[in-house]
């Protein structure tokens, strides 16, 4: 493996830390974007029990708060319950932007790495033919094949990796994109219908 690097050239050196970078934030967002932490199955329920029992205190809504994301939106909600139902959809619209952003947070730079790997494959695969080229010089002529062979190997391996790393970038990175969305109106959906709930406007 370390040969292949190695013959791969310079350009491998950003190929595999981007792989590494991506990787790191592939594991992160797997972890951070999972439906039992965004948005617990039994939060809402718990909040509207706390809310008939006329429990929803300051230390009730702080440890809803940090519960998780759904948990942040519904006390910006509650928080503001008593200046009626409009108001509380604004909070929690403006809860819901903060959540919405966080739950993309690293996602622009796992796109920018799905983009910018196969160029950097492109660079290596260039810089290979330049070794290519150079080994029909002069100097060297075809007299020694390996200025040759190892000029091929380089625009094989940067290409190949950096299409390596590109393509499962890409994919997750579409894949989180679409995950967000998703979590988003779900969150949104939990929220207004808890709101509704407590002024009335549904029963439980």
């Amino acid at each position: 493996m370390f040969e292949i690097i190695v013959a791969g050239g310079w350009v491998m050196g950003p190929i595999i830390a981007s792989s590494i970078v991506a990787m790191a934030i592939i594991c992160e967002r797997l972890w951070a974007l999972r439906a039992e932490k965004v948005i617990p199955r039994q939060l809402a329920t718990q909040v509207w029990n706390l809310y008939r029992k006329n429990q929803l205190d300051a230390s009730n809504l702080r440890t809803i708060r940090n519960n998780s994301a759904l948990g942040a939106v519904i006390a910006a909600g509650i928080a503001n319950y008593p200046h009626g139902r409009e108001v509380m959809k604004e909070s929690l619209e403006q809860a819901g932007r903060q959540v919405v952003h966080q739950m993309g947070r690293y996602l622009n730079t796992l796109g920018t790495i799905a983009s910018i790997s196969p160029y950097l494959g492109l660079l290596g695969s260039v810089l290979g033919m330049i070794k290519v080229f150079s080994a029909f010089s002069v100097s060297h002529g075809l007299s020694d094949p390996m200025h040759l062979a190892g000029g091929i190997s380089e625009i094989l391996i940067t290409t190949a990796s950096g299409l390596v790393v590109a393509i499962p970038s890409l994919m997750f990175h579409r894949y989180f994109e679409g995950r967000v969305d998703e979590l988003a109106l779900q969150l949104e959906q939990e929220a207004l219908h808890l709101i509704e709930m407590m002024h009335g406007e549904r029963e439980e």
